[in-house]
């Protein structure tokens, strides 16, 4: 168990910056996610905590010590690759015993600490098995027992079940929170997939062109997002996001039309913005209210217990997310009404958010 750190750490590829003055510190015992679109540095930081790349510039600490020029031999992480990496001419036993046998623990050590994995994992039938005859869930799990059996300080993961199908993945999951909890080890794990993020991690860290733009527990970052960036990347339906100009602490807005002044933003100098709205924060109802907008329903997007729903708003589409499977027809005409409370205003030219809420 250890907590882990990175601070000032620069890399570099040629002239390609891969990560640029990352400071993260993951205690001990945490479900720490980095999360972002492929290319943002998730695996590099990954590699270089582990010891497979060397920094530029910073420091990194493991447990309390200093080792930014160590071999990863001497870190005592664990990790497991996106590719999985079973040796293919081993049984599921002989892959979790490799990295034991090449410590040269005892045989009946080894045994025992197979057999309490593969009996964690649910694996102990597949045990005399190739990795050939496993399935892709089965193969996920002993790639994960062998990195279980060394007992590390921590354990690395790489996009682990991005290969799987969904309901494998929602399965797997649950394992690895299970598997957390359990072992009370700090975990690290990177992923690309939001509901992976969002579903798993005690924090999160928000990753755009190798740096770091928000760090938080998942309900901060979906509710207080820093910038437009993470506002429109954290959340499926995205964001609706709405062009307009804030100036004297009051947002306007041409189509829709929407004038609101913001909170707390009497200082904010004006400038061109967008406000910012969840769907599942627009109501939509075929009578007018007061306040409402007049709209159009554009398209129409069942998915079970909700519905999303595109509609037209002047020039725009406006998302909103309803519960149950309303009876709503193409271009009919309805009535929204967007929670402005739950609003966030980003500036165009910098992106980052300067006020959430209205005020009357």
């Amino acid at each position: 168990m250890a907590q882990l750190e990175l601070h000032g750490i620069n890399k570099k590829y040629g002239n390609i910056v891969a990560v640029e003055d990352i400071d993260i510190v993951v205690p001990d015992n945490e479900f720490f996610c980095i999360f972002g679109p492929p290319g943002c540095g998730k695996t590099t930081l990954l590699r270089l905590w582990l010891g497979l790349e060397n920094a530029d510039s910073g420091e990194i600490i493991i447990d309390g010590q200093v080792m930014t020029h160590q071999p990863p031999a001497a870190r005592n992480l664990s990790m497991v690759f996106q590719n999985l990496a079973l040796f293919p001419h081993m049984t599921a036993r002989d892959n979790l015993r490799f990295p034991l046998v090449e410590r040269k623990l005892p045989s009946n050590e080894v045994d025992q600490r197979v057999a309490q994995v593969a009996e964690t994992l649910h694996i102990t039938p597949l045990l005399n098995k190739m990795p050939a005859h496993l399935s892709g869930g089965e193969r996920q799990r002993v790639a994960i027992g062998r990195s279980l059996v060394r007992d590390p300080a921590a354990y690395l993961m790489d996009e682990p079940i991005s290969a799987l199908d969904a309901r494998l993945r929602e399965e797997m999951r649950v394992e690895l929170n299970r598997l957390q909890r359990e072992l009370k080890h700090t975990l690290i794990y990177v992923t690309h997939d939001q509901e992976e993020a969002m579903s798993v991690a005690d924090r999160m860290c928000i990753m755009q062109e190798g740096k770091v733009v928000q760090v938080g527990t998942p309900g901060e970052i979906y509710n207080s997002p820093a910038t437009r960036y993470v506002a429109e990347f954290v959340g499926s339906p995205p964001i609706n996001l709405i062009e307009g100009r804030f100036a004297n602490g009051t947002f306007n807005s041409d189509s829709p039309s929407i004038s609101c002044n913001a909170t707390g933003s009497s200082n904010v100098a004006d400038c061109k913005a967008f406000i910012g709205f969840r769907p599942e924060d627009v109501s939509v109802s075929r009578e007018p209210t007061p306040g409402s907008i007049a709209a159009e329903v554009f398209e129409l997007e069942p998915l079970g217990a909700w519905t999303v729903v595109d509609i037209k708003v002047g020039q725009g589409v406006v998302r909103a997310q309803i519960s149950g499977q309303p009876d709503f027809a193409l271009k009919e005409p309805v009535h929204i009404i967007p929670n402005l409370e739950r609003a966030h205003f980003f500036d165009v030219d910098t992106g980052t958010r300067f006020a959430s809420g209205v005020t009357a």
